[in-house]
Protein backbone atom coordinates (compact mmCIF):
# COMPACT_ATOMS: atom_id res chain seq x y z
CA UNK A 1 0.00 0.00 0.00
CA UNK A 2 1.57 3.35 -1.10
CA UNK A 3 2.03 5.24 2.07
CA UNK A 4 1.10 9.18 2.70
CA UNK A 5 4.09 11.86 1.97
CA UNK A 6 5.90 13.49 4.56
CA UNK A 7 6.99 16.82 4.89
CA UNK A 8 8.50 17.24 8.43
CA UNK A 9 10.90 19.61 8.13
CA UNK A 10 9.52 21.45 5.32
CA UNK A 11 7.75 25.26 5.55
CA UNK A 12 4.35 25.46 3.82
CA UNK A 13 2.53 28.84 2.93
CA UNK A 14 -1.12 28.71 2.32
CA UNK A 15 -3.82 31.60 1.48
CA UNK A 16 -6.95 32.18 2.56
CA UNK A 17 -6.26 29.64 5.10
CA UNK A 18 -9.09 30.60 7.71
CA UNK A 19 -12.07 28.76 6.37
CA UNK A 20 -12.27 26.38 3.39
CA UNK A 21 -10.30 25.17 0.83
CA UNK A 22 -7.44 26.80 2.10
CA UNK A 23 -8.23 25.75 5.91
CA UNK A 24 -8.53 21.86 4.63
CA UNK A 25 -5.38 22.59 2.75
CA UNK A 26 -3.13 23.72 5.70
CA UNK A 27 -4.34 21.50 7.83
CA UNK A 28 -3.58 18.41 5.50
CA UNK A 29 -0.13 19.68 5.03
CA UNK A 30 0.59 19.94 9.22
CA UNK A 31 -0.65 16.47 9.51
CA UNK A 32 1.86 15.28 6.70
CA UNK A 33 4.45 17.58 9.11
CA UNK A 34 4.68 21.17 7.55
CA UNK A 35 5.04 24.15 9.61
CA UNK A 36 2.34 25.74 8.09
CA UNK A 37 2.05 29.45 7.95
CA UNK A 38 -1.48 30.47 7.55
CA UNK A 39 -2.81 33.84 5.77
CA UNK A 40 -5.94 35.86 5.60
CA UNK A 41 -7.16 39.36 5.45
CA UNK A 42 -6.89 39.49 9.06
CA UNK A 43 -6.46 37.28 12.11
CA UNK A 44 -10.06 37.99 13.62
CA UNK A 45 -13.60 37.76 12.97
CA UNK A 46 -15.08 40.77 11.02
CA UNK A 47 -18.86 41.33 10.94
CA UNK A 48 -18.86 40.45 7.34
CA UNK A 49 -16.30 36.89 7.64
CA UNK A 50 -16.99 33.87 8.96
CA UNK A 51 -14.23 32.15 9.67
CA UNK A 52 -10.79 33.20 11.63
CA UNK A 53 -7.12 32.14 10.94
CA UNK A 54 -6.85 31.52 15.17
CA UNK A 55 -9.78 28.63 14.90
CA UNK A 56 -7.37 27.56 11.69
CA UNK A 57 -4.66 27.34 14.24
CA UNK A 58 -6.34 25.79 17.06
CA UNK A 59 -7.32 22.96 14.70
CA UNK A 60 -4.30 22.14 13.27
CA UNK A 61 -2.56 22.42 17.04
CA UNK A 62 -5.52 20.34 18.18
CA UNK A 63 -4.18 17.26 15.89
CA UNK A 64 -0.51 18.07 16.45
CA UNK A 65 0.46 20.01 13.82
CA UNK A 66 2.24 23.17 14.00
CA UNK A 67 1.13 26.67 12.20
CA UNK A 68 1.40 30.07 12.22
CA UNK A 69 -0.74 33.17 11.25
CA UNK A 70 -0.26 36.06 9.50
CA UNK A 71 -2.57 38.63 8.45
CA UNK A 72 -2.51 40.13 4.98
CA UNK A 73 -4.83 41.77 2.70
CA UNK A 74 -3.97 40.33 -0.84
CA UNK A 75 -6.15 43.09 -2.87
CA UNK A 76 -3.25 45.89 -0.85
CA UNK A 77 -0.72 45.47 -3.71
CA UNK A 78 1.51 46.47 -0.72
CA UNK A 79 0.42 43.96 1.99
CA UNK A 80 0.71 41.35 -1.32
CA UNK A 81 4.23 41.99 -2.57
CA UNK A 82 5.11 41.69 1.37
CA UNK A 83 3.94 38.17 2.39
CA UNK A 84 6.10 35.78 1.24
CA UNK A 85 9.14 37.51 2.65
CA UNK A 86 7.08 38.06 5.95
CA UNK A 87 6.42 34.47 5.93
CA UNK A 88 9.37 32.97 5.05
CA UNK A 89 11.35 35.60 7.95
CA UNK A 90 8.61 34.23 10.41
CA UNK A 91 8.67 30.50 9.94
CA UNK A 92 12.80 29.95 8.48
CA UNK A 93 12.17 30.11 4.97
CA UNK A 94 9.84 28.39 2.45
CA UNK A 95 9.57 25.66 0.62
CA UNK A 96 5.94 25.27 -0.64
CA UNK A 97 3.30 28.24 -1.65
CA UNK A 98 -0.54 27.11 -2.23
CA UNK A 99 -1.90 29.73 -4.30
CA UNK A 100 -5.54 29.28 -3.25
CA UNK A 101 -7.29 32.96 -2.25
CA UNK A 102 -10.23 33.93 -3.95
CA UNK A 103 -13.73 34.56 -3.74
CA UNK A 104 -15.93 34.16 -6.41
CA UNK A 105 -17.64 36.41 -7.78
CA UNK A 106 -19.94 35.59 -11.10
CA UNK A 107 -22.53 37.52 -13.33
CA UNK A 108 -22.69 37.92 -16.80
CA UNK A 109 -20.66 39.76 -19.20
CA UNK A 110 -22.89 42.43 -20.48
CA UNK A 111 -23.67 43.49 -17.22
CA UNK A 112 -20.61 42.51 -14.72
CA UNK A 113 -19.23 45.84 -12.78
CA UNK A 114 -15.63 46.78 -14.28
CA UNK A 115 -14.16 46.55 -10.45
CA UNK A 116 -15.60 42.86 -10.36
CA UNK A 117 -13.59 41.91 -13.56
CA UNK A 118 -10.12 43.99 -12.11
CA UNK A 119 -11.01 42.00 -8.67
CA UNK A 120 -11.70 38.59 -10.73
CA UNK A 121 -8.43 39.27 -12.62
CA UNK A 122 -5.98 40.21 -9.66
CA UNK A 123 -7.85 37.66 -7.35
CA UNK A 124 -6.98 34.56 -9.75
CA UNK A 125 -3.98 35.57 -11.57
CA UNK A 126 -1.81 38.30 -10.59
CA UNK A 127 -2.05 37.40 -6.69
CA UNK A 128 -0.17 33.76 -7.65
CA UNK A 129 1.68 35.50 -10.24
CA UNK A 130 3.14 38.09 -7.72
CA UNK A 131 3.33 35.32 -4.87
CA UNK A 132 5.17 33.05 -7.42
CA UNK A 133 7.87 35.60 -8.42
CA UNK A 134 8.75 36.47 -4.67
CA UNK A 135 9.00 32.75 -3.68
CA UNK A 136 11.02 31.78 -6.37
CA UNK A 137 14.48 32.62 -5.45
CA UNK A 138 13.65 31.56 -1.93
CA UNK A 139 13.36 28.26 -3.00
CA UNK A 140 15.82 28.05 -5.61
CA UNK A 141 18.63 29.05 -3.00
CA UNK A 142 16.75 25.91 -0.62
CA UNK A 143 17.36 23.52 -3.59
CA UNK A 144 13.71 22.24 -4.24
CA UNK A 145 10.58 23.95 -4.00
CA UNK A 146 6.37 23.24 -4.39
CA UNK A 147 3.74 25.60 -6.38
CA UNK A 148 0.52 24.43 -6.06
CA UNK A 149 -2.12 26.55 -7.67
CA UNK A 150 -6.02 25.97 -6.74
CA UNK A 151 -8.36 25.83 -9.81
CA UNK A 152 -11.71 25.28 -11.12
CA UNK A 153 -13.38 22.85 -13.37
CA UNK A 154 -15.16 25.63 -14.73
CA UNK A 155 -11.99 26.36 -16.45
CA UNK A 156 -13.48 23.92 -19.03
CA UNK A 157 -15.30 25.08 -22.18
CA UNK A 158 -18.54 24.96 -21.90
CA UNK A 159 -20.81 22.12 -23.35
CA UNK A 160 -23.01 22.12 -26.56
CA UNK A 161 -26.14 22.17 -25.84
CA UNK A 162 -25.36 24.99 -23.49
CA UNK A 163 -27.11 24.11 -19.99
CA UNK A 164 -28.92 26.87 -17.60
CA UNK A 165 -25.76 27.37 -15.85
CA UNK A 166 -23.44 28.01 -19.23
CA UNK A 167 -25.97 30.36 -20.40
CA UNK A 168 -26.93 32.08 -17.06
CA UNK A 169 -24.74 31.64 -13.97
CA UNK A 170 -22.23 34.20 -14.88
CA UNK A 171 -18.67 32.20 -14.40
CA UNK A 172 -17.68 33.16 -17.95
CA UNK A 173 -14.81 35.63 -16.76
CA UNK A 174 -14.32 33.78 -13.68
CA UNK A 175 -13.48 30.67 -15.72
CA UNK A 176 -11.54 32.51 -18.21
CA UNK A 177 -9.29 33.41 -15.41
CA UNK A 178 -9.15 29.74 -14.08
CA UNK A 179 -8.37 28.95 -17.41
CA UNK A 180 -5.57 31.32 -17.49
CA UNK A 181 -4.06 30.28 -14.47
CA UNK A 182 -3.92 26.42 -16.02
CA UNK A 183 -1.69 27.49 -18.53
CA UNK A 184 0.23 29.84 -16.05
CA UNK A 185 0.88 26.80 -14.12
CA UNK A 186 2.22 24.61 -16.84
CA UNK A 187 4.35 27.73 -18.59
CA UNK A 188 5.98 28.31 -15.02
CA UNK A 189 6.66 24.68 -14.43
CA UNK A 190 8.36 24.52 -17.75
CA UNK A 191 10.44 27.69 -16.70
CA UNK A 192 11.58 26.46 -13.23
CA UNK A 193 12.40 22.70 -13.79
CA UNK A 194 15.85 23.32 -13.86
CA UNK A 195 15.67 24.90 -10.42
CA UNK A 196 14.31 21.79 -9.23
CA UNK A 197 10.53 23.73 -8.28
CA UNK A 198 7.52 21.77 -9.15
CA UNK A 199 4.24 23.76 -10.05
CA UNK A 200 1.15 21.96 -10.03
CA UNK A 201 -2.41 23.04 -10.22
CA UNK A 202 -5.22 21.18 -8.21
CA UNK A 203 -9.24 21.95 -8.80
CA UNK A 204 -12.20 20.05 -7.24
CA UNK A 205 -13.40 17.24 -9.61
CA UNK A 206 -17.28 18.77 -9.15
CA UNK A 207 -17.87 21.38 -6.96
CA UNK A 208 -17.13 21.98 -3.24
CA UNK A 209 -19.44 23.53 -0.79
CA UNK A 210 -17.50 26.33 0.66
CA UNK A 211 -18.86 29.51 2.06
CA UNK A 212 -18.33 31.45 -0.93
CA UNK A 213 -19.57 29.06 -3.32
CA UNK A 214 -22.28 27.58 -1.25
CA UNK A 215 -24.65 30.75 -3.39
CA UNK A 216 -23.35 29.43 -6.45
CA UNK A 217 -24.61 25.70 -5.63
CA UNK A 218 -27.99 24.07 -5.79
CA UNK A 219 -29.00 22.63 -2.19
CA UNK A 220 -29.38 19.07 -3.83
CA UNK A 221 -26.10 18.77 -6.36
CA UNK A 222 -24.22 16.30 -4.94
CA UNK A 223 -20.72 17.78 -3.47
CA UNK A 224 -17.51 16.76 -2.90
CA UNK A 225 -15.46 16.02 0.32
CA UNK A 226 -12.74 18.66 0.50
CA UNK A 227 -10.29 16.45 1.97
CA UNK A 228 -9.78 14.33 -1.68
CA UNK A 229 -8.75 18.42 -2.58
CA UNK A 230 -6.18 18.35 0.36
CA UNK A 231 -5.05 15.22 -0.34
CA UNK A 232 -4.19 15.43 -4.03
CA UNK A 233 -2.57 19.09 -2.80
CA UNK A 234 -0.34 17.03 -0.70
CA UNK A 235 0.37 14.82 -3.46
CA UNK A 236 1.74 17.98 -5.09
CA UNK A 237 4.27 18.92 -2.23
CA UNK A 238 6.95 16.45 -2.05
CA UNK A 239 8.25 14.83 -5.00
CA UNK A 240 11.31 16.32 -7.03
CA UNK A 241 9.97 18.71 -10.29
CA UNK A 242 11.56 16.02 -12.55
CA UNK A 243 9.17 13.39 -11.02
CA UNK A 244 5.81 16.13 -11.23
CA UNK A 245 5.43 19.12 -12.36
CA UNK A 246 3.35 21.11 -15.23
CA UNK A 247 0.20 18.85 -13.94
CA UNK A 248 -3.53 20.40 -14.09
CA UNK A 249 -5.04 17.90 -11.83
CA UNK A 250 -8.60 17.02 -10.13
CA UNK A 251 -9.37 16.45 -6.79
CA UNK A 252 -11.32 13.25 -7.53
CA UNK A 253 -9.59 12.27 -10.84
CA UNK A 254 -5.73 12.16 -9.46
CA UNK A 255 -6.56 9.61 -6.76
CA UNK A 256 -8.67 7.76 -8.58
CA UNK A 257 -6.33 7.28 -11.36
CA UNK A 258 -3.20 6.87 -9.32
CA UNK A 259 -4.87 4.88 -6.55
CA UNK A 260 -3.63 7.49 -3.98
CA UNK A 261 -4.42 6.34 -0.21
CA UNK A 262 -6.77 9.80 0.96
CA UNK A 263 -6.87 10.65 4.36
CA UNK A 264 -8.90 12.85 7.31
CA UNK A 265 -7.59 16.19 7.48
CA UNK A 266 -5.87 14.94 10.97
CA UNK A 267 -4.30 12.50 8.74
CA UNK A 268 -5.62 9.92 11.11
CA UNK A 269 -8.29 8.15 9.25
CA UNK A 270 -8.24 6.56 5.80
CA UNK A 271 -11.36 7.24 3.66
CA UNK A 272 -12.73 5.51 0.98
CA UNK A 273 -11.23 5.20 -2.18
CA UNK A 274 -11.74 7.98 -4.57
CA UNK A 275 -14.58 7.66 -7.74
CA UNK A 276 -15.11 9.98 -9.97
CA UNK A 277 -19.08 10.21 -10.68
CA UNK A 278 -20.63 10.34 -13.47
CA UNK A 279 -21.93 14.22 -13.00
CA UNK A 280 -18.50 15.13 -13.39
CA UNK A 281 -16.84 16.83 -16.65
CA UNK A 282 -15.86 14.06 -18.82
CA UNK A 283 -12.81 13.89 -20.55
CA UNK A 284 -10.80 15.51 -17.91
CA UNK A 285 -6.93 13.61 -17.49
CA UNK A 286 -7.14 11.58 -14.79
CA UNK A 287 -3.21 12.07 -14.28
CA UNK A 288 -3.23 15.54 -14.76
CA UNK A 289 -1.18 15.53 -17.72
CA UNK A 290 -2.08 17.31 -20.64
CA UNK A 291 -3.47 15.53 -23.66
Amino acid sequence: MLESPKLDGRIALVTGASRGIGRAIAQRLAAAGATVVVTARSLGQSAQETGTLAETVSLIEAAGGRALPLAADLEDAVQRDALVGRAAQRAGGLDILVNNAGYAEYARVESMPAAMFERTLDCYLRVPFALSQAAIPLMRARGAGWIVNIGSVTAQPPRKPYDWFAANGGATVYAAVKAALNRYTQGLAAELLADNIAVNLVGPSTAIRTLGAARYIPEDYPTEDVAYLAETVLAMSHLPAAGRTGLVTHSLHFPAALQLPVFSLDGRTRLPPAQVPAHAYAGLQGDGETP
